[in-house]
C-alpha cells in the first residue's frame, strides 16, 4: 500500500512539474513571435565553439571572423643507457601554443597568428632575439586555386616539417627531420592548388624568404632564401588535409596518395642548419642546399610515411670552420614510419629513422651512421585535439670509437590537449 501510494505521489509530480515547465515554454514562445528578428540576430552572434576547431566569433555584417585556439603538450621521458640504466629524466611542458586565424573586411583577406610559450619554444635565437611568435601571416586568397602570403610561417619544404606537431602520431618528429627539416621564416610565399578529392590534383608551393629563421629581425649579409615544392596526387586529394596529418584518422574509404618534393637554395647562410642551429664563426657564411622527397599513403586506417632528405654545400663548398670543432651537418637521412588505427580509437606505429652523415663531418659527430626504431601506441578521444601517447625509441650509433650511449632506450609518454 505504502509503495502504491509513492508511486501515485511521484505521479502527481511530474504532471506537475511538465505541465509548469509547458507553461513557461508557451509563454518564452509567446515572447519570441514579436521579437524573432532579434532573437535569431542574437542567435547569429553567439561564438561557435566545436573541440578542434576552436572558438569562433562572427558579426552579423561578417565583416570579419576570429578564431581563437590554445593546445599544450605535456610530456615526461626516461633515458636508459646501455646497461637500461636510468640516465636521464626528463618532465616538462612540450609545447604551450596560443593561436588566432581569420578573416578581415573580406574571406580573401586571411590572417594566422601563433604564439608559443613553453622553453621549448620560446628559446632566444642565437642573436640575442625573443622566440615568443611563431607565425604571424597575412594571406590574400583570390580564389580557390592560389594563396598568396607576406610575413613569417613555416616554409614548405618537407612533409614531416609541415605537418603540426600536434598531428603527430609518436611524441614527437623524427631524428632526421630535426637535423634537415625546415624552419620558419620571414618572407613571401605563394601556393597553387588544382584537383579535387576525386580526381588528380596537384600542389605547387613557393617562397622568397630572409633565411635566418624566425625572428631574427635583420641582417647584415647579403642573401635570401629560395624553396619550392611539388606535390602530387594520383588519386585525388585527402580528407581534412590529411597528407598532413599522420596515421589514417579520417579513414580514407579510397586509397590516397601523396609524391612530393623540393628543394632549398639559401644564399649566404650564417647558421649550421641554415635556419636555425649555432651562429658560423667569425661572420663567415656558406650557401646550404637542402633537398626533400617524401611520401604519404592512406587506407582504411593504415597510413604509411616515407621522408627522404639532406643537406649539401653548392660549390664544393667545406663544411669545416678551423680548429674550433663548428662544423656543417651535410649529408642525409632516411625516415619510414607505418600504423594501423583500431576502431579508429587504439593506433600502433612503428618508425625507423637512419641518418647518414658525409665523411668530413662523421669523424666530429662521432659515428658513421645512427638508427632509431621508435613503437608507438595512441589513444585517440578527440582525434589529434585530445590523445594520449607512449612510444618506446632505440638508439643505434655506428661510433668509430666505442663509448656508452645514454640514450641507448627512451620511454616517453604525452598528454596532447587542444581546442
Amino acid at each position: 500500500m505504502k509503495r502504491l501510494t509513492a508511486i501515485i505521489a511521484a505521479a502527481v509530480f511530474s504532471a506537475v512539474t511538465v505541465s509548469a515547465q509547458t507553461s513557461r515554454l508557451e509563454t518564452f514562445l509567446a515572447d519570441s513571435l514579436d521579437n524573432t528578428q532579434e532573437l535569431l540576430e542574437q542567435l547569429e552572434n553567439l561564438p561557435n565553439i566545436e573541440v578542434g576547431k576552436g572558438i569562433t566569433f562572427r558579426p552579423k555584417d561578417n565583416s570579419y571572423e576570429l578564431t581563437i585556439r590554445f593546445r599544450m603538450q605535456n610530456m615526461v621521458g626516461l633515458h636508459f643507457n646501455d646497461k637500461f640504466s636510468l640516465s636521464e629524466t626528463e618532465a616538462q611542458i612540450k609545447r604551450l601554443r596560443l593561436r588566432f586565424d581569420g578573416y578581415l573586411f573580406s574571406p580573401k583577406f586571411i590572417y594566422s597568428i601563433q604564439l608559443g610559450f613553453s622553453p621549448y619554444d620560446a628559446e632566444n635565437r642565437p642573436n640575442g632575439q625573443m622566440n615568443i611568435i611563431r607565425d604571424a601571416i597575412v594571406y590574400f586568397r583570390p580564389n580557390s586555386d592560389w594563396n598568396l602570403g607576406f610575413g613569417q610561417t613555416k616554409l614548405k619544404t618537407n612533409r614531416a616539417r609541415i605537418n603540426s606537431s600536434s598531428a603527430l602520431q609518436f611524441v614527437d618528429r623524427s631524428i632526421v627531420n630535426s637535423e634537415f627539416g625546415g624552419d620558419r621564416d620571414f618572407g613571401f610565399f605563394g601556393e597553387y592548388h588544382y584537383g579535387t578529392y576525386e580526381g588528380f590534383a596537384l600542389a605547387a608551393l613557393a617562397s622568397v624568404t630572409m633565411g635566418e629563421g624566425r625572428n631574427w629581425g635583420s641582417s647584415d649579409v647579403a642573401g635570401l632564401d629560395y624553396t619550392g615544392r611539388l606535390e602530387l596526387f594520383p588519386f585525388g586529394r585527402f580528407h581534412a588535409k590529411g597528407e598532413y596529418t599522420e596515421g589514417d584518422t579520417e579513414y580514407e574509404e579510397r586509397v590516397k596518395l601523396m609524391i612530393a618534393g623540393g628543394y632549398s637554395f639559401n644564399h649566404n647562410a650564417v647558421l649550421t642548419q641554415g635556419f636555425k642551429g649555432d651562429m658560423l664563426p667569425d661572420g663567415t657564411s656558406r650557401n646550404i642546399g637542402s633537398y626533400y622527397a617524401d611520401l604519404v599513403l592512406k587506407y582504411r586506417g593504415f597510413a604509411l610515411n616515407a621522408d627522404y632528405m639532406g643537406r649539401h654545400l653548392p660549390g664544393s663548398g667545406n663544411p669545416l670552420f678551423g680548429d674550433n670543432g663548428t662544423f656543417i651537418y651535410t649529408g642525409c637521412g632516411v625516415n619510414v614510419q607505418a600504423s594501423y588505427l583500431f576502431d579508429r580509437k587504439w593506433e600502433v606505429a612503428l618508425r625507423n629513422s637512419t641518418m647518414m652523415p658525409d665523411e668530413r663531418v662523421s669523424p666530429l659527430l662521432g659515428y658513421r651512421t645512427w638508427n632509431q626504431s621508435t613503437i608507438g601506441v595512441t589513444r585517440y578521444i578527440i582525434g589529434h585535439s585530445l590523445k594520449v601517447q607512449l612510444d618506446l625509441s632505440y638508439n643505434y650509433r655506428d661510433q668509430f670509437t666505442p663509448a656508452p650511449l645514454d640514450d641507448r632506450w627512451s620511454l616517453r609518454f604525452q598528454v596532447e590537449l587542444g581546442l
